[in-house]
């Protein structure tokens, strides 16, 4: 879904007026427009810094500061691939490097053009099924990196 720029300055025009201008509004500020569109727009920061009385760049410190504010919006599928000992043990680096080839992610790339997203997890207690993801909150065992792709793809539906 693709938010337009009417909806983006509808959002932060409302958060705006909600909380007010105080020092400590900022991240709730931060939050409802993140609520609002799934993101934190870019062409928001101006409005946001001139409200708040601040430059540019510290909107952007705060944003990019806190991972759990988004700059982009929300990807269609998210894939979050078990970064803990068992799941390495068993391959798990190598799987991720291979995926994200096969999804044409570049190295300082987390979502791809068809709007998948990989993110890192550190374990999901599903040791015995290394390696080990996450697709869209739904745990996945046993990986291989043709069922792997398949997932990420839509394609298939295999649990742990």
């Amino acid at each position: 879904m693709t938010v337009t720029l009417s909806e983006r300055q509808q959002a932060t025009t409302r958060a705006l007026a909600e909380h007010g201008a105080a020092p400590g509004a900022l991240l709730p500020v931060l939050h409802a427009i993140q609520d609002a569109l799934g993101y934190i727009p870019d062409d928001a920061l101006d409005s946001i810094a001139s409200h708040f009385n601040l430059s540019r760049a510290d909107v952007h410190g705060v944003i990019s500061f806190y991972h759990d504010f988004k700059h982009a919006p929300p990807a269609r599928r998210v894939l979050r691939l078990c970064r803990a000992e068992a799941c390495q043990s068993m391959g798990g680096a190598a799987l991720e490097a291979d995926l994200r080839k096969r999804l044409g992610l570049g190295p300082d790339e987390d979502v791809n053009r068809d709007g998948i997203a990989i993110e890192a997890a550190y374990c999901f207690g599903a040791c015995a099924c290394a390696p080990a993801a996450m697709l869209d909150g739904e745990l996945h065992g046993r990986l291989d990196l043709e069922t792997l792709t398949a997932l990420a793809r839509g394609e298939a539906e295999l649990k742990a």
